[in-house]
């Protein structure tokens, strides 16, 4: 069995060091233990030193494509060098690196497909009050959304089967963690959430800029995912409370009308029309987006088998690593 680490990076020749050193080179039950490093358009040569490192892969990115890109060129990559179990941790060294034996531990016991460190964010002394209650907030809004109880959603240090990986597809541009949780919840993935530990921070988050622009990007992700693998729940929601008004204004003009003062409420039942007529029509996208979810059902399994065939007729020998023909590598810049 191999296992491959991967780690996303964007001018992290610094970092790199550390985060590498406390990664572990064996585990029990994993017979070969390799890393690869994503270099997302680094600037400081943040490749060079991967490979000064010992570092077995190196996937490098024409230029700065987002943590997203990065994190699906990785995966990509993993899967075609013949990964068995993928993890995915980040170069600033948050994670100890250590806790990714504990992190498998699921996965090769065979009871998980997905794994999760959870760094406790509600109670983090790390994070501020505020960040502390968006990361629990944005938690419970994910796992209504994936139907998971998900005490982390934004932890990058996971676990995916080989499996796993084939199935998953990062849309975004922004952030992977959200998303693919969703995805994995509404597939009926096993998941399991690791307790870990982590490490005082190296330097402030390249993926927070603002507290409102991590509020607003992570509120569009969980929107577009939610509307994506669960059109009716959401579309048959606002269709519900737009009847709902229309019915209880319409109900207001009718009785004002038996007592006889119909004629000064006329605005009442307009409005009551417009909120019904509003429902009626979200209703009908929403059955509308679910035919189209079905549909996008089809077309990922679909995807899913072509990608199987074709990995597992391309799994690569380590010195092959230079032709992974990945639409998210710059042509000829993969290299061990």
């Amino acid at each position: 069995m191999k296992l491959i680490i991967q780690i996303p990076c964007y001018n992290e020749a610094e970092t790199l060091p550390e985060t590498l050193a406390a990664l572990p080179r064996a585990i029990p039950g994993v017979d070969a233990v390799e890393f690869l490093v994503v270099d997302d358009g680094s600037q400081d040569g943040t490749a060079e030193a991967a490979r000064s490192l010992g570092v077995d892969h190196v996937v490098r990115l024409s230029h700065n494509m987002g943590l997203a890109r990065a994190f699906a060129a990785g995966l990509d990559a993993c899967v075609r060098l013949g990964a068995d179990v993928i993890v995915n941790t980040d170069a600033d060294n948050q994670y100890m690196g250590e806790d990714v034996i504990q992190l498998v531990e699921p996965i090769l016991a065979r009871r998980a497909d997905l794994t999760v460190g959870d760094r406790g964010v509600a109670t983090l002394a790390l994070f501020s009050p505020v960040k502390r209650f968006l990361q629990r907030l944005g938690s419970w809004v994910v796992s209504r959304a994936a139907g998971v109880n998900i005490p982390d959603a934004t932890s990058g240090f996971r676990a995916f089967t080989r499996e796993t990986a084939l199935r998953m597809l990062v849309l975004s541009n922004y952030s992977y963690t959200l998303e693919t949780l969703i995805q994995a919840g509404a597939r009926g993935a096993a998941i399991e959430f690791v307790p870990i530990r982590t490490n005082p921070p190296t330097r402030p988050s390249r993926l927070m800029r603002s507290m409102p622009h991590f509020i607003a990007n992570s509120a569009a992700t969980i929107l577009r995912a939610y509307a994506l693998y669960q059109p009716l729940r959401i579309f048959f929601t606002l269709g519900g409370l737009s009847l709902l008004a229309g019915l209880l204004i319409g109900v207001r003009f009718l009785w004002f009308y038996i007592n006889g003062s119909g004629g000064g409420h006329v605005q009442s039942l307009i409005l009551a029309a417009i909120f019904v007529i509003v429902g009626f029509q979200v209703l009908l996208i929403g059955l509308v987006a679910d035919l189209v979810a079905f549909n996008r059902k089809i077309m990922e399994e679909t995807l899913y088998r072509v990608r199987r065939m074709e990995m597992e007729g391309f799994r690569l020998a380590p010195d092959d690593a230079q032709s992974i023909p990945t639409e998210q590598v710059a042509p000829g810049q993969s290299d061990k």
